[in-house]
């Protein structure tokens, strides 16, 4: 059997890989910054009301939303988040309003609770139920005010890579 087309087929796959991982900024999506997160013209204004919000100085949208049990876990979540925004966009069902999902809620729950670990065992000394989101009584602390962006999409020239 002939190796010469095999290699020919090897070598189209081999540039074409990389062609897609240079056109895509593929490595991009393994990191951590938040300008990657708002590729999607979707998340558009959750960016916006993050870089105006309380938290942009000290919480990436990876603090909030990946686990950090462990790092398998943590590539584990990503990889999942990613094939099913990837999937929405392909496909074209997108939601029009952007809600957690009841894992991705969690997830959020436990990483306040983890950062905020003192604040919140003076608050669980308290006599009120603890049956409740973080952010049901603190809504507009990560994103900022709900729904109010001044500027509706990413402009690089004003929200520069940190």
């Amino acid at each position: 059997m002939p190796r010469l087309p095999f290699i020919i087929a090897l070598t189209a796959a081999v540039i074409a890989l990389g062609f897609f991982v240079y056109v895509t900024d593929a490595p991009a999506y393994a990191g951590k910054a938040p300008e990657t997160c708002s590729n999607c013209h979707v998340m558009d204004a959750q960016y916006e009301n993050w870089a105006h919000g309380p938290h942009e100085n000290w919480a990436k949208c990876t603090d909030c939303h990946l686990p950090h049990d462990n790092p398998i876990i943590y590539y584990m979540e990503k990889g999942r988040q990613g094939m099913k925004d990837t999937y929405a966009f392909t496909t074209g069902n997108i939601p029009v309003a952007m809600r957690a999902s009841k894992k991705t809620k969690e997830i959020v729950q436990k990483n306040c609770i983890h950062c905020h670990e003192a604040a919140v065992e003076d608050i669980m000394m308290g006599s009120q139920s603890f049956d409740r989101y973080c952010w049901e009584c603190h809504r507009s602390v990560a994103h900022g005010s709900r729904g109010i962006s001044i500027v509706p999409y990413q402009d690089s020239d004003l929200y520069p890579t940190k």
